[in-house]
C-alpha cells in the first residue's frame, strides 16, 4: 500500500513539528472525516479524536470514512479504523464518549499542542473554547451551513474567543440527532415537521423519521421504507401511526444500548394506557389556549384528531397533495394540531419540557441540506491555519469565509483579520462578570442553576456562594449536598436586588460574577434578562499587565477556577438546518470593518439580516459590502 503524505512539499522543521505534534480532533462527522483524512496526509502523527455519536445511514452520502457495515457504530473508532488503512504509520487514538466529560479535563488538554474543533453544538463549541483557554493551547473553530463555512483560530490573549461575541439561537442540528437521539425541544419539533412532509407532503429521503428500524438489509443493500407507503398501507389509522412512531420505533432505539450510555433512554408511549386518562389531565400554564401546555393525553388525543383530518384534507386535494408542505409558518390548523402533538409526545418520551402550540409555531423555519464539498473545503482550510500555527505565524492566521457566491473580487473564499479579545467578553476576560435581571421571588434555584447558568451561560457543573459575608453556598456539583435548595425561591436566601453570586465550574476551569437585579416586571414568559454583554470594564488591560495578575479564566497561576459563558441574542425566526455542522461562529456572529471613518453593515443574503463586517486584509474598495457573509 503507497502512503501518500505531503511531508515532502513541507520545510524540514515544519514537517518535524507536524510529527511531533499531538492534535485533538473534536468530532468525526461532516468536517471530522475530511479533517482527519486531511492531517494524516499533511504528516501529523499523533493525534486523538473524539465523537459521542453512531453512524447513521443518513451519513453515508458525505461522510466518506463510513461505509453501509458500520451503520450502529462509533464513529470516532471507524474513523480511526478508516484512515489507519490509507496511513498505517500514523498513531490515533479514537474515544467513543462527549468531550463535555469530567474525565476530560484541563490537563487532558494540555497533552495537546493544538485542538481541531469539528463539532454541531454550541454547547459543546462553549465547552472546549473554555478547555483551551483554560490550557493556554491554539483552538481552530470550523462550521458549514449549506454552501456557506467559516474557519478561524482561537488563541488565549491574542484572538477573540467562541464566546467574545454574542450569537443567536442555534440553527443547525444534525439528521441522526434529529432521528434518534433528541436533546433539545427544537429537535423533536424539526421532527414532527419532517413526519407532516413525509405524511402529508412531498417525501424526501433526507427527512426520514424513522430510526434504523425502518432501514431493511438485502444483498448487502441498504432499501428504506417509505414512511408515506407504509401509512397509506394502514388507511391512515391514527393508532397504528401513534404505535409506530411513539412505541415501536422508540423500543427499537433502545435495543442500541450504545446510545443510552451517556444518556437517559427514552420511554415508550402505550396507546390504551393514555387513553384511559382525561384530556384536560397535566394542562399548565395561563391564558389562551395556543399558549398552554396540555398533558400527554390531550395531545395523544390532539394527534388523532389532526392525524383523520389531514388525511380527509389529502384525499380531498387529489393530485395536488403533493404540495402540500410544511413551511414553517403554516396557519393551517390541523397541520399546526399535528405538528404540536407530534412534537410534544416525543418531547415526553425524551424527558423535555413539552411546549405550547404558539412556542411551536414561532420556532419553525426552512432547511438547508448538507454538502460535502463544502466540508471538504472548510478542512483543508483547517490545515493550512494549523501550519501557520505550528510554524510560528500566528499573527498570520486569519478567519475566512467561504461564500456562496463570489464577491465583487469574484472570490468565493474571503479572509479577514482576527480580532483581539473584546474587553467586555464574560469569559476570557481577565475578571468575567454579567448582570442577570430575575425575579428573586418566582426563580427557583434550579432555574437559576439548569436555564440560566447552564443552558445559558454554558457552565457544565456549576458551584454557586453567595457574597453575603458568611459564604453561603447555594449550589453544590457536589451530589445531593444542596438538593434540598432547589425547589426554593432566590429571595428564600436573602438574594435581593444588588447581590452577587460567585460562580465556580471547576470542570472548565472557570469563574464569573453574577449580578442580580431584581424586577418585578419582566415581559411575559420572560423568566430572566442578561442586561448587557456585560457590566462597564476599563479598557483591556496589557499584555504585561495581564501576566501580573492572579485571577483570570484559564490562568494556570490563578488563585481561582473561572467560568464563564455567551449571551446568544434570542430570536423566533429560526432557520433549521439539516447539516451536521452549526452556523458556525466565533467572533465571526457580528464582524466589523471601518472604511472612511464609517462603520458599514452587510445585509446577509442568506438570513436576510443585518450582519457587520470584518476587516479586510488588504484595502476595501468601495463596492465591496457583499464579500463576506456572517454565518450565526
Amino acid at each position: 500500500m503507497v502512503t501518500l503524505q505531503l511531508v515532502g512539499s513541507l520545510r524540514k522543521e515544519l514537517a518535524d513539528s507536524l510529527s511531533t505534534c499531538r492534535l485533538l480532533v473534536v468530532g468525526a462527522g461532516g468536517i471530522g472525516c475530511e479533517l482527519l483524512k486531511n492531517v494524516v496526509l499533511t504528516g501529523f502523527k499523533n493525534i486523538e479524536v473524539i465523537d459521542l455519536d453512531i453512524i447513521d445511514v443518513s451519513n453515508l452520502n458525505r461522510q466518506f470514512l463510513f461505509q453501509k457495515k458500520h451503520v450502529g457504530k462509533s464513529k470516532a473508532q471507524v474513523a480511526k479504523e478508516s484512515v489507519l488503512q490509507f496511513c498505517p504509520t500514523a498513531n490515533i487514538t479514537a474515544y467513543h464518549d462527549s468531550i463535555m466529560n469530567p474525565d476530560y479535563n484541563v490537563e487532558f488538554f494540555r497533552n495537546f499542542m493544538l485542538v481541531m474543533n469539528a463539532l454541531d453544538n454550541r454547547a459543546a463549541r462553549n465547552h472546549v473554547n473554555r478547555m483551551c483557554l483554560a490550557a493556554d493551547i491554539p483552538l481552530i473553530e470550523s462550521g458549514t451551513a449549506g454552501y456557506l463555512g467559516q474557519v478561524t483560530v482561537i488563541k488565549k490573549g491574542l484572538t477573540e474567543c467562541y464566546e467574545c461575541q454574542p450569537k443567536p439561537t442555534q440553527k443547525t442540528f444534525p439528521g441522526c440527532t434529529i432521528r434518534n437521539t433528541p436533546s433539545e425541544p427544537i429537535h423533536c419539533i424539526v421532527w414532527a415537521k419532517y413526519l407532516f412532509n413525509q405524511l402529508f407532503g412531498e417525501e424526501d429521503a433526507d427527512q426520514e423519521v424513522s430510526p434504523d428500524t425502518s432501514c431493511v438489509l438485502w444483498d448487502g443493500d441498504i432499501k428504506r421504507v417509505s414512511t408515506k407507503a407504509w401509512a397509506r398501507s394502514t388507511g391512515y389509522d391514527p393508532v397504528k401511526l401513534f404505535n409506530k412512531l411513539f412505541k415501536d420505533d422508540i423500543q427499537y432505539l433502545l435495543t442500541m444500548d450504545k446510545l443510552w450510555k451517556k444518556r437517559k433512554a427514552p420511554l415508550p408511549l402505550d396507546w390504551p394506557e393514555h387513553q384511559k386518562l382525561t384530556c384536560p389531565q397535566g394542562v399548565t400554564g395561563m391564558g389562551l389556549k395556543d399558549q398552554r401546555v396540555f398533558g400527554v393525553a390531550g395531545y395523544c388525543q390532539l394527534f388523532s384528531r389532526s392525524v383523520e383530518t389531514l388525511h380527509s384534507m389529502l384525499a380531498d386535494k387529489g393530485d395536488g397533495a403533493e404540495e402540500w408542505i410544511w413551511m414553517g409558518n403554516c396557519d393551517d390548523p390541523p397541520a399546526m394540531d399535528f405538528v404540536t402533538a407530534a412534537a410534544n409526545l416525543r418531547m415526553y418520551i425524551f424527558s423535555m419540557n413539552m411546549k405550547s402550540r404558539f412556542d411551536i409555531k414561532s420556532m419553525a423555519g426552512n432547511i438547508i441540506p448538507a454538502i460535502a464539498t463544502t466540508n471538504a473545503v472548510i478542512a483543508g482550510l483547517i490545515v493550512l491555519e494549523a501550519l501557520k500555527i505550528l510554524s510560528g505565524d500566528v499573527e498570520q492566521c486569519r478567519t475566512i469565509f467561504l461564500n456562496k457566491q463570489p464577491n465583487p473580487r469574484k472570490k468565493l473564499l474571503v479572509p479577514c483579520a482576527l480580532d483581539p479579545p473584546s474587553a467586555n467578553c464574560y469569559v476570557c476576560a481577565s475578571k468575567p462578570e454579567v448582570t442577570v435581571k430575575l425575579n428573586v421571588h418566582k426563580t427557583l434555584v434550579l432555574a437559576l442553576q439548569d436555564k440560566i447558568l447552564k443552558e445559558k451561560f454554558g457552565m457544565v457543573a456549576p458551584d454557586v456562594q453567595i457574597e453575603d459575608g458568611k459564604g453561603t453556598i447555594l449550589i453544590s456539583s457536589e451530589e445531593g449536598e444542596t438538593e434540598a435548595n432547589n425547589c426554593k425561591f432566590l429571595s428564600d436566601f436573602a438574594i435581593r436586588n444588588g447581590s452577587r453570586l460567585q460562580v465556580d465550574d471547576f470542570l472548565q476551569d472557570y469563574t464569573l460574577l453574577v449580578n442580580v437585579i431584581h424586577c418585578e416586571n419582566l415581559e411575559k414568559d420572560v423568566e430572566f434578562e442578561v442586561v448587557g454583554d456585560a457590566p462597564d470594564k476599563a479598557p483591556a488591560p496589557t499584555r504585561s499587565q495581564e501576566e501580573g495578575k492572579n485571577v483570570a479564566n484559564g490562568n494556570k497561576e490563578s488563585s481561582e477556577p473561572s467560568t464563564s459563558s455567551e449571551a446568544p441574542a434570542e430570536q423566533n425566526d429560526i432557520l433549521l438546518v439539516d447539516s451536521d455542522e452549526e452556523v458556525p461562529s466565533s467572533s465571526t456572529m457580528a464582524v466589523s470593518m471601518e472604511s472612511g471613518g464609517h462603520k458599514r453593515k452587510l445585509h446577509d443574503a442568506e438570513t436576510g439580516e443585518a450582519s457587520a463586517k470584518r476587516q479586510h486584509l488588504s484595502q476595501p474598495s468601495a463596492d465591496d459590502d457583499n464579500d463576506i457573509i456572517a454565518l450565526d
